[in-house]
C-alpha cells in the first residue's frame, strides 16, 4: 500500500527549525531522494574565496554542451551573488573524508572570511575561470553561467545553469568500472550523497540527515 501525499503539507509534519517549510517544500523531506554532495567555489566581491557545500544539483548535456544545473541556491547567499556578478564558478567533488572540512566553511560564512582557510582546504588555480578549485577535490568542473531560473517566482531561490568549460580529474580516479572493482570514484573515497532529513510519513517526524556513499552491485549493464 502506498502513502499518498498532496501538495498541501500534512499537519503532522514537524518543523524542526523556523522557516523550514519556506526554505524547502515538504516533498523534499517526504521523498528523501539522495543527491550528490559537492562544493561550489566562487570569489567574493572583496576577492576572498567562497566555498559552498551544496546538493540538489544535476549534470547533463548533448552534442557540444555539458551543463551543471544547480538547484535551490538561495538568492541572499554569497554563492548566488558571486556567480551573478562574475558569471563563473567551479563545482568540486570531494570524498566523505573532507566532509568535516566543508562543514567548517559553513561556520565561517562571512564576507571577510577566506573559506578555504577556514576549512583547512588547499587552493589551486583553475584553467579557464578566475575562481579557485579545491585541490583535495578528485573532480572539478569549471563553469560559465548560462542562465538562471526562478522556479517558484517567490524570489527566494534560483536554479543556476552553468556551461562546463573544463574538467579536471585526479589520475587515480580516471579509470573505467571493472568486474569486481568500481574504481576510486564509486566507493568510500568517491562521491558522497546527501540524505536530507527524510520523514517518517506515518508520524511526520524525522530530523536527522545523513551522508552516504555508493556501493556498486552490478557491472554488467
Amino acid at each position: 500500500m502506498k502513502i499518498e501525499l498532496s501538495n498541501k503539507r500534512p499537519e503532522n509534519f514537524t518543523a524542526y527549525w523556523e522557516g523550514q517549510y519556506e526554505a524547502f517544500h515538504h516533498f523534499e523531506f517526504a521523498c528523501g531522494i539522495p543527491s550528490v554532495l559537492l562544493a561550489i567555489t566562487t570569489v567574493k566581491e572583496n576577492g576572498k574565496p567562497n566555498v559552498c557545500l551544496h546538493a540538489w544539483s544535476s549534470f547533463s548535456g548533448e552534442g557540444d554542451g555539458y551543463f551543471a544545473v544547480l538547484g535551490g541556491l538561495a538568492k541572499h547567499s554569497h554563492t548566488y551573488q558571486n556567480i551573478l556578478r562574475t558569471g563563473e564558478f567551479v563545482v568540486n567533488f570531494l570524498s566523505a573524508a573532507q566532509y568535516d572540512a566543508l562543514i567548517r566553511t559553513i561556520h565561517a560564512n562571512t564576507a571577510e572570511a577566506d573559506e578555504f582557510e577556514a576549512g583547512g582546504l588547499l587552493r589551486e588555480d583553475a584553467a579557464t575561470v578566475s575562481c579557485p578549485r579545491i585541490a583535495e577535490a578528485f573532480l572539478c568542473l569549471e563553469c560559465a553561467l548560462e542562465k538562471q531560473v526562478d522556479l517558484t517566482e517567490q524570489g527566494k531561490t534560483s536554479v543556476l545553469i552553468g556551461r562546463v568549460r573544463h574538467v579536471a580529474l585526479e589520475e587515480a580516479y580516471a579509470t573505467e568500472i571493472l568486474p569486481g572493482d568500481a574504481g576510486e570514484k564509486y566507493g568510500e573515497r568517491g562521491f558522497m550523497f546527501n540524505l536530507h532529513a527524510p520523514k517518517n510519513l506515518r508520524t511526520g517526524e524525522g530530523e536527522r540527515s545523513g551522508v552516504a556513499i555508493l556501493q556498486m552491485i552490478r557491472t554488467d549493464m
